[in-house]
């Protein structure tokens, strides 16, 4: 076996479809976002404009998030000393599960390393407490999901998007009295569509399922608190187990799951990513609990977030552009073809200053390919004025066509 020939046919497979994916290396400027500075190979830099970053509030910048931190890091130094079970539970840590349970309005919280892994630990863990659970799944579920569920080795079902005719026959196919889960999201990170979260949970108590969202998109940016969609729609009560992260909206790291003090209990006693994890640093615990508190109780932040965003889909309508727009905050602009998707992100990077990474398949399906831009609330005029002329240039360049998509 040629190993290194079998590296070498693997990675020219995705250089030839337009798909490997390239690290851009910038450094966050305190104090400056969304502006950062970008560190090529060749050694020499360049300032540009951060338009595809997960802080969507900017609350990786908030001087309260930064104090905290700051206090944590003199009062224990940099790591945890061990996983939860063996010295790695401290203040930070039980004071950032408490407010997370508030937000949630749940009884408890468990903090993982993050979202991605309370997703695989929990949904993995689950069949273990449940014997003969069935999980029923959305197909565009996030791919830490998809993985948890298979870990599970139990009996498994997908639906079609936010499909409640097919959902409902799924459900009416499984066995009345097997143990049966709903997975879905509030909000898909992709098409920044939204899960309908009522009726599914109409659909779960009339056939006696459990209820599993996942709520990364929105925890922080929805809600009088920010606990999300379902805190902005009243339903959180309709919902059995929420997962969120602290990487996106809270600016931090990590992520964890809100529950029942029952489930908390059992999914921390039982799953293997929690048990064998070395916890979270303190200094990132105090980091995320001070920015929960923040966005709790300063609901303008998201107010001026959303704005943006509605700005910026306007004028790429106006442009006559093909921008996806779902009412979320996430802005995709869809370029069909991974090679021209790639050409338009390295234009936009060395030409004019401005960092979105392109998204390829398997991310999303082929032909879907898109740039999917991130407003903040400190992304001003000078910025949105910068990326729309470079767009306009860089799509006629680019021969594509223009048009609106429905949707």
């Amino acid at each position: 076996m040629d190993y290194s020939a079998s590296l070498d046919a693997a990675l020219s497979r995705l250089h030839q479809e337009g798909r490997y994916r390239t690290f851009i290396d910038i450094a966050r400027e305190k104090g400056n976002f969304p502006h950062a500075v970008w560190h090529r190979p060749d050694g020499t830099s360049k300032p540009v404009t951060v338009w595809c970053g997960n802080d969507y509030l900017g609350m990786g910048q908030h001087p309260e998030v930064l104090a905290a931190m700051h206090e944590a890091l003199d009062a224990t130094g940099a790591g945890s000393g061990g996983t939860r079970n063996i010295s790695g539970t401290t203040v930070w840590h039980k004071k950032l599960e408490a407010e997370l349970a508030d937000l949630h309005a749940k009884e408890a919280a468990l903090v993982f390393t993050s979202a991605y892994i309370a997703n695989d630990a929990t949904l993995s863990t689950l069949p273990k407490l449940f014997p003969g659970l069935h999980i029923v799944s959305d197909e565009l579920n996030h791919a830490s999901m998809i993985e948890g569920i298979r870990h599970g080795n139990c009996p498994k079902h997908i639906f079609r998007h936010n499909d409640l005719a097919h959902l409902r026959e799924i459900l009416e196919a499984i066995p009345a009295e097997a143990p049966k889960l709903i997975a879905f999201e509030s909000v898909y990170s992709m098409d920044g569509d939204f899960g309908p979260i009522d009726a599914i949970c109409d659909l779960a108590e009339e056939f006696g399922a459990l209820t599993y969202i996942d709520e990364v998109h929105a925890v922080g940016m929805y809600g009088p608190r920010g606990g999300g969609v379902t805190e902005a729609q009243g339903n959180i009560g309709r919902i059995d187990i929420v997962n969120g992260t602290l990487g996106k909206a809270f600016g931090v790291h990590g992520g964890y799951i809100a529950a029942s003090a029952k489930m908390c209990d059992a999914i921390r006693s039982y799953a293997p990513g929690f048990i064998f994890t070395t916890s979270l640093p303190p200094v990132v615990a105090a980091g995320a609990a001070a920015s929960i508190a923040v966005l709790k109780s300063d609901p303008s932040i998201r107010d001026r977030h959303q704005a943006v965003a509605r700005v910026l889909k306007a004028r790429l309508k106006g442009m006559g552009l093909p921008v996806i727009d779902n009412g979320s905050h996430i802005v995709p602009l869809i370029v069909g073809d991974p090679v021209k998707c790639k050409m338009i992100s390295d234009r936009l990077l060395e030409d004019h200053g401005i960092y979105v990474q392109p998204i390829n398949f398997p991310t999303v399906p082929r032909g879907t390919e898109r740039l999917r831009f991130t407003p903040s609330p400190v992304h001003g005029p000078r910025e949105l004025d910068a990326l729309i002329r470079a767009l306009d240039d860089l799509w006629s360049q680019c021969a594509l066509s223009r048009g609106q998509l429905s949707a």
